[in-house]
């Protein structure tokens, strides 16, 4: 018994023949009779008879078609209540983020709002690359990241890059290194370094360091978060890696880019394709867009500032 079968059943019992129904139901008579047919093996006693030329309902089929009325307004109240949901303006969005990203993101997210707005409902999940995609099943979106040499995000979830961020070698203000403006894997090779986790994505650029300058590198600290990574290299716990954007400048620390390997990392914000059909989660995907171009355009503002500090009166 399917609502196709009860819609046909209530319509016979109004219009009283096959073809009337298959007219105006913009079907065949035969696909009617078939319905009808199908129905019927699901109901222990008959649904229709002969009234003459015409196909009547018996009492159980005028019964079950008075319930086909109750099944059609239920379904289609379940319909509008899911298009309200669907076209909600201000309903709840849930984001995941890890660490670095949700310190830079969430903020411009938070920063605002107004009545009317989706209402955010915001979590960190610091994991490895490839578990970012099993978020999507718990969180609307999932902002995560993405290194060149990593396998491409599976096809279950939809993937859009915010930023393509470059990593660059952290290290004190007073450190011989400082004095550099760009810096080559044989510079760094021989210095300690602060890394992070195995299975997290700068682990990547790290074998990709040693590769460049031939040789092991002295991974003496392991830190995830770059928090504590600032405050590890700023007391000469070693160089590290740290993203450009998404970490908070440290008065002690200076950033230097690195040439010779592809020291980037994507940024992107993974779902699942029908989260998108929310009104809600596509308003925060675009405001995950415009935050993204703000964090490059006041990287670009400061580049421009610095050329003209210090470049000729």
């Amino acid at each position: 018994m399917n609502e196709r079968q009860l819609r046909i059943l209530r319509e016979l019992g109004e219009l009283g023949s096959v073809t009337a129904v298959a007219e105006a139901l913009l079907m065949t008579p035969s696909a009617i009779s078939q319905q009808l047919r199908l129905l019927q093996r699901s109901i222990p006693v008959p649904l229709t008879e002969r009234d003459g030329r015409r196909l009547a309902l018996t009492d159980a089929g005028r019964a079950l078609a008075g319930a086909a009325i109750e099944v059609e307004t239920a379904l289609a109240r379940a319909r509008h209540t899911v298009d309200e949901f669907v076209d909600e303006p201000a309903g709840d969005v849930s984001v995941a983020a890890f660490h670095s990203a949700a310190s830079t993101f969430f903020p411009v997210l938070l920063r605002g709002r107004a009545a009317g707005d989706p209402r955010l409902l915001l979590a960190d999940e610091d994991v490895a690359q490839d578990h970012f995609p099993r978020l999507t099943r718990d969180y609307d979106l999932v902002l995560a990241h993405h290194l060149a040499q990593a396998p491409p995000w599976p096809r279950t979830v939809t993937a859009t890059t915010l930023l393509r961020e470059p990593l660059d070698v952290a290290m004190p203000a007073d450190h011989p290194l400082a004095r550099h403006e760009r810096l080559t894997p044989r510079d760094v090779a021989d210095r300690p370094w602060i890394t992070v986790h195995d299975g997290f994505p700068l682990m990547a650029t790290i074998d990709a360091i040693a590769t460049a300058a031939n040789r092991r590198l002295d991974i003496v600290h392991r830190i995830n978060e770059f928090a504590v990574v600032a405050e590890t290299v700023a007391a000469g716990g070693g160089l590290a890696l740290m993203p450009r954007w998404t970490t908070r400048p440290h008065p002690a620390l200076v950033l230097r880019p690195l040439g010779g390997v592809h020291a980037v990392r994507r940024i992107d914000v993974l779902h699942r394709p029908e989260r998108v059909a929310r009104k809600a989660v596509r308003t925060v995907l675009d405001e995950l867009r415009r935050a993204a171009e703000a964090i490059r355009g006041a990287d670009e503002d400061a580049d421009t500032a610095g050329t003209s500090a210090t470049g000729p009166p």
